[in-house]
Formats: C-alpha cells, structure tokens, sequence
C-alpha cells in the first residue's frame, strides 16, 4: 500500500531541504510502503543490539537517541523532531548501536530499509539528501561532545535548548521564541551529563536571569537572544541550508 500524501508531506519536506528533488523523486517517496504506528511516550523504537531492517520517520512529537552504561546509567546524544529518520544507519548497518526511545507521544511510519535503499539507488538527488543527513547528524555528534565535555553547565543546558528550538523551527513546529519544551529535568541531565539536582538548579538560575520564563512548570524560553548569548550557540553545524 502506497504511503497517504499527508504521512510521507513531512519526509518530502524534510529530504527538499537537503537536496533539489525533481517530482519523479517525490513520487518515489510517495510510493514507499511506509507503516504508519502510534506510540506512547518512553516507548523503545529500537534497542541497541536489535537487527536492524527497518527505517523510521518520526511523522508527530518527539524521539532521542540513547546509550546505556552496564550500570543502567543513560547518555542521551540527540533529540528529534518530526519529520526527522530516526535510524538512517540501518540502510548499510545490520545491528543497531545505540537505543531510539520517544520523548512524547508519537506516530511513526516505518518503512523496509531495503525498500528505502532501493529507492536512494534508484533516485540519486534522494541519495543525495540522506547522505548529506547522515553528513549533519555526524556535524551534531561532535557539537554533543563538545558541549557535554567541555562548556559549563548552565551554557551547556542553554546551547542543548537552543539547538531542540532550531530544529523545531526547521520542523515546521513554532518558532524558537514560542518553543515548549517536552523534557523534564531528568532528560535534560541525562542529555547534559548532569545530576538531576544540578539540572534543577540551573534551570531555575536561567529563569531567574530571564532567559527561561519565570514561573511555569514547563521549560519556556523568556529571552532568545539571551539564551543564544548564555548557550554560547552558533547554528552553522546544522547546515541549514543546502
């Protein structure tokens, strides 16, 4: 079964501003038989070492990327938003290496990596945009290492605030100005490589500097340009454009 316009819109959306599609790619994509699936929050999408032979696209809500240590301690090493392929890694690799969990209710639509290698084959412009993904979410990798290694914590939490707001942005979601934030505190120290209390802490000093909104149970932003400031962010490893 053809995947419907509106569920592969945000997968078409996404790969165009990777790469100049023609409309031929575009009904390539159209015509993969993506599986469409509703999922609870904190649901495993994959597990790392699970074989691996499907693709997902997050079509609604939010997903991260995880490692575990032996010890049950978690590592996140990035956040994702709609219209994001979750694991572009399974169209040459068998075994998955790290664990893809959803951060908020979700719909996904999975489709055979065989399938979607095929098509890439077949429609190099397509090749081409998921290999420049691949190419951007390597450029991510190494801001996450930087940032969790070496910038203190309060820049360390705004710059990881700054980046989900962009991308939100990119998304099609709201603007960084109106972003709200599907975190809570745990997943902001385990994405910061922080303790819980730490995170509450900062998070409470950011409020109070304005950069967060100031009384709300929910992380808001209060002051873009501040945050930028605090978060020492600049947007050039996203690759914006393409």
């Amino acid at each position: 079964m053809s995947a419907n316009d509106n569920e592969v819109a945000l997968l078409i959306r996404k790969l165009e501003r990777l790469a100049r599609l023609e409309q031929a790619d575009k009904e390539a994509l159209r015509g993969l038989p993506l599986r469409t699936q509703r999922v609870p929050a904190d649901h495993y999408l994959v597990q790392e070492g699970d074989v691996a032979l499907e693709c997902c696209v997050l079509l609604k809500g939010y997903a991260c990327r995880h490692k575990m240590t032996r010890s049950g301690d978690r590592q996140v090493v990035s956040f994702h938003v709609q219209g994001d392929i979750l694991d572009l890694q399974n169209l040459l690799l068998s075994r998955a290496d790290h664990s893809v969990q959803t951060v908020s209710p979700a719909t996904i639509g999975v489709v055979p990596s065989s399938v979607l290698k095929d098509v890439a084959d077949r429609h190099p412009r397509i090749k081409d945009a998921l290999w420049r993904e691949t190419l951007i979410e390597a450029a991510v990798f190494r801001e996450w290492v930087l940032n969790v290694g070496r910038r203190n914590a309060i820049a360390r939490i705004s710059h990881m605030l700054c980046e989900f707001a962009l991308r939100s942005q990119q998304g099609g979601i709201s603007s960084p100005e109106a972003t709200v934030f599907p975190f809570t505190q745990d997943l902001v120290a385990d994405a910061t490589g922080l303790s819980v209390v730490h995170t509450n802490r900062v998070i409470q000093e950011l409020r109070a500097s304005g950069a967060l909104r100031a009384g709300t149970s929910r992380i808001e932003i209060g002051d873009w340009e501040k945050l930028l400031s605090i978060g020492e962010f600049d947007p050039h490893y996203l690759h914006a454009a393409a």
